[in-house]
């Protein structure tokens, strides 16, 4: 049989709506009532029925996570931050991917799980301002990631200009000086690669260094093979760079594996910096040092704003929210000064 606020309230010997401040977390229960209430409830294993407490508030506890590609370690990453996040709210979530195709991205957007979810949590690659415009569907939206909106809708990023400083400044501090940039796209300038080919340029502009469109590698995605091909044509051409900054892990992955057939040392011949910090960087024969954004940072944040449109805050939206990064060095970075 399950066990129920009553069950609880009569072992615990207080009133069932004690137990229902508890559970729901509200804050002016003392200490001591809310330890005798949890001890009631850890003996009784009662488990409170989250969809009945949604429903009371006409809600589905359903928030969606739309990304542009599951297979993607950092979206993958980033998806288990997000549930984790919604779990301490008591929220699941539906995971979606768009494959970073605009015309998904537009759907996603425009509510086509609208019956389904209380809020959305969106990463687009291609959406557009104006597609947004005009948007009917009164499902909450926050967006991620690195394009740039000028949008009433809560946006989560970090600094990519200047995380992609910082990486370069590394390799400079490494003695490098022909540092090469994988990732750039030929499409807005506000995608999330090219914020990164900016803060590359700035660096190098600072530090009196020379930034020759040859040193940019072009891709056409950001996958293993996409920073295998730039690596490949950049070396063809005749271009032999001492160092790359990667517009993420995966490319740099990629490149570094075109660096070893060529027979060129990661990292003494050749540096290497990526972004993201995916688990998968820390177990390849040459560590990968990287820019390491704080996923759990970023997903809270989400949650927070989903969460703070639901409640009806009555804050203004559109707010440039920013989580933290670092760089973490590894061995695809040590050796020459």
């Amino acid at each position: 049989m399950r066990v129920s606020l009553k069950d609880v309230a009569e072992r615990a010997g207080v009133s069932i709506k004690t137990v229902s401040n508890v559970v729901n977390k509200y804050q002016h229960v003392t200490p001591a009532m809310r330890a005798r209430v949890q001890e009631a409830i850890d003996e009784l294993g009662y488990r409170p029925n989250l969809t009945a407490r949604h429903l009371r508030k006409g809600r589905t506890g359903i928030i969606a996570l739309a990304v542009p590609e599951l297979g993607n370690p950092y979206f993958a990453e980033l998806a288990g931050a997000v549930i984790d996040a919604a779990a301490e709210h008591d929220f699941t979530v539906l995971l979606d991917h768009t494959r970073g195709e605009r015309e998904q991205e537009v759907l996603v957007s425009q509510g086509f799980r609208a019956r389904v979810i209380d809020g959305l949590i969106l990463s687009p690659l291609e959406l557009e301002s104006a597609d947004l415009l005009g948007r009917e569907d009164d499902v909450p939206l926050v967006l991620l990631g690195e394009r740039q909106y000028d949008l009433p809708y809560d946006h989560i990023a970090i600094d990519n200009v200047a995380a992609a400083r910082m990486a370069v400044r590394h390799l400079i501090g490494r003695g490098r000086s022909r540092i090469a940039y994988l990732g750039a796209r030929t499409d807005s300038a506000n995608q999330p690669a090219n914020l990164r080919l900016q803060g590359w340029r700035e660096e190098l502009t600072q530090a009196g260094i020379a930034a020759p469109d040859n040193l940019v590698g072009p891709v056409g995605g950001w996958n293993r093979w996409d920073g295998a091909k730039a690596m490949a044509r950049m070396l063809d051409a005749g271009v032999r760079p001492d160092a790359v900054f990667a517009y993420n892990d995966l490319v740099a992955i990629g490149a570094m594996r075109v660096l070893h057939e060529r027979g060129l040392r990661v990292p003494w011949d050749v540096a290497v910096v990526g972004f993201d910090d995916i688990a998968e960087g820390q177990f390849g024969a040459v560590t990968l040092t990287t820019v390491s954004p704080d996923k759990q940072a970023i997903a809270r944040l989400a949650v927070a704003s989903l969460l703070r449109s639901l409640e009806g805050a009555g804050e203004p939206e559109g707010r440039e929210l920013t989580a933290e990064f670092r760089l973490v060095e590894r061995e695809s970075t040590l050796g020459r000064r």
